[in-house]
């Protein structure tokens, strides 16, 4: 019997297919819940790795105009498709370290939290983890399309930024973004170029389906159809086509026309042009592109493609900027720093950043050290552990995927691995930004605190889990017993009480009945 097709859309150019449309009405939908119940993956281009190296990269920005004397107004760094916030608490933190002992004078910056998903604004900016930021007019927040926004009104300072604006460079940070916004779709063969149209179907009836369903169950279908002369308006999309043309020999190739026009728009806010900074999975190598069958939609709750960033680096060259890409092949998600300004050459500080941060040792390759420690993880101590958690900048979400060995490590502890593990707690939670996931990482630390004998700093833990997640049983039960061994007899007995009243049913408190105080 022949499965059941329904005809969601006819044939039509890829870049203007209703996919994407689904694509923006899921995350609208879904809100932050997307990456709190960890749908969509983030943790490979959002973590303290990525966030130290985008602050370095940022900073060989800063010192550039510091030489250039360009230092009273404002940096502006926008984060594009933002989502949950956490990479830019991680770039504003180490920004923060970074800039904080050097004698020479910074442009003051300001980081935009730019998002489709408007509900998500009040959340950034009632977040008690920015608010110092906001105060210090170092963040701001920002509605943002990539296909329709040409200006940026920004929500907390009250700032609109309109064409030609900005005396600075803007900069750009698209990380799992130009992944999921509208792209045209080629096939060249023996130097013919060919449109990919396509049409999509559902093996459900749509009707009873919801965005995320409909992904799921969403096929597209793709057909050629020869092009004969110039495809685009624009002189220089043309130009990238014909290079293309000439050398690939037999490829399908993602044409990035709606991330050309986003950067073009961004661009144009400031006189001196923008600094692109982006992380996805792609192909930044010529070779690379070579081929490549017609593509299938990754999915994860959304869906989203691979990056051609050999084009974006085409783009940047034919309007004279400098591209800094990596000098090897990229094994997972590839780096790329695009200068698009009218001096690019002049900003020496900045390449000699991106090749000490990415091309020397960057994100792509921690993202094997992380592979490599997972596939072993049962054989490393606690030295290993610990080394890779400074390696990784102290990443929370790389330390919860540690969490179970490093508690079977720690039952025999030297005393000085015992301050040095102290020591690395400590600033896992400074690096730590919460966004409401299951996992409640301030009562692990306040467990792992309590069991090397540090009762007061794990009584703070536990306090920062009850902000965080509310009053739980096993809270109580593990601060009674923090106040047991401090010999605070009358903060055991308030606790243990309120505990008691609080959850009657949790059979634990009956083994602190049995404590001898001293």
């Amino acid at each position: 019997m022949e499965n059941p097709s329904f005809e969601l859309e006819s044939i039509c150019l890829f870049s203007e297919s209703g996919v994407w449309q689904l694509n923006q009405d899921y995350y609208k939908e879904a809100g932050l819940s997307a990456w709190q119940d960890n749908v969509v993956p983030h943790q490979m281009t959002s973590n303290s790795k990525v966030g130290k190296s985008y602050a370095e990269l940022i900073l060989g920005l800063l010192r550039d105009l510091s030489f250039k004397n360009k230092t009273t107004e404002t940096v502006y760094i926008l984060e594009l498709g933002a989502g949950h916030g956490r990479l830019a608490f991680h770039v504003l933190k180490h920004l923060e370290y970074l800039t904080s002992n050097l004698n020479i004078k910074l442009p003051p910056y300001c980081y935009i939290i730019s998002d489709i998903v408007e509900a998500s604004f009040p959340f950034f900016l009632n977040h008690p983890q920015l608010q110092t930021f906001f105060d210090e007019g170092k963040v701001d927040v920002c509605y943002f399309d990539a296909t329709e926004s040409k200006e940026l009104d920004l929500l907390h300072s009250k700032i609109k930024i309109k064409t030609q604006d900005l005396e600075q460079p803007l900069v750009l940070i698209a990380n799992y973004f130009f992944d999921s916004i509208p792209t045209d779709l080629f096939y060249i063969k023996n130097k013919k170029l060919s449109s990919c149209l396509s049409a999509l179907h559902s093996d459900k009836d749509p009707d009873n389906l919801s965005e995320e369903e409909l992904i799921d169950h969403m096929k597209i279908k793709f057909f050629k159809e020869k092009v004969e002369g110039p495809f685009y308006e624009e002189p220089i999309y043309n130009e990238i086509l014909d290079d293309y043309k000439d050398q690939i020999t037999d490829s399908h190739i993602f044409f990035p026309k709606a991330g050309f026009q986003c950067l073009s728009n961004l661009q144009n806010l400031s006189k001196q042009g923008a600094m692109l900074l982006s992380m996805d999975k792609g192909f930044h190598r010529l070779e690379e592109l070579e081929n490549k069958e017609a593509p299938e939609l990754i999915l994860h709750g959304s869906f989203s493609i691979w990056v051609n960033y050999h084009a974006f680096n085409l783009f940047c060259q034919k309007q004279n900027g400098k591209s800094l890409i990596p000098s090897s092949a990229s094994f997972y998600s590839p780096v790329v720093c695009l200068l698009l300004m009218p001096d690019a050459e002049d900003y020496k500080e900045t390449v000699a950043s991106y090749e000490n941060h990415v091309n020397r040792f960057g994100p792509d390759d921690f993202n094997g050290i992380k592979r490599l420690t997972y596939n072993t993880i049962s054989r490393l101590n606690l030295k290993e552990l610990l080394a890779l958690l400074k390696l990784s900048h102290y990443d929370s979400t790389f330390t919860s995927k540690l969490l179970p060995r490093l508690k079977q490590v720690m039952v025999q502890i030297s005393i000085v691995e015992r301050i040095r593990l102290m020591e690395t707690l400590t600033k896992i939670w400074e690096m730590y930004f919460n966004i409401n996931e299951p996992l409640d990482l301030a009562y692990e630390i306040g467990g792992l605190f309590y069991d090397l004998g540090y009762y007061q700093k794990a009584l703070v833990y536990f306090a920062h889990s009850t902000l965080q997640f509310g009053d739980k049983a096993d809270v109580y039960y593990n601060q009674a017993l923090c106040h047991y061994q401090l010999n605070e007899d009358v903060r055991f007995e308030e606790v243990r009480a309120a505990g008691k009243l609080r959850f009657p049913d949790y059979v634990r408190f009956g083994e602190l009945d049995g404590l001898d105080m001293r």
